[in-house]
């Protein structure tokens, strides 16, 4: 969630931390434009969540997610 130039995990309310413009942790952050054959046509839904929520809504998954390594971090 964007509020005031900072941004809130949906789920836990939790703060993500940042100092001069740069965040000191990651998270997810989705937006979804909805489109014909949904039920919310022409609805945008946007939130982020903080790694450990990002965790837990994964492990809700019946199907995994697919997970691999990467070789550099840019």
């Amino acid at each position: 969630m964007k509020k005031e130039n900072e941004i809130y995990c949906n789920l836990c309310g939790k703060k993500i931390e940042k100092k001069q413009d740069l965040f000191m942790e990651d998270f997810l952050s989705v937006r979804k434009e909805w489109g014909y054959f949904s039920g919310k046509d022409g609805t945008v839904q946007e939130f982020d969540l903080c790694e450990h929520c990002c965790d837990k809504l994964i492990r809700l998954f019946e199907i995994p997610v697919t997970q691999t390594e990467q070789k550099e971090l840019l």
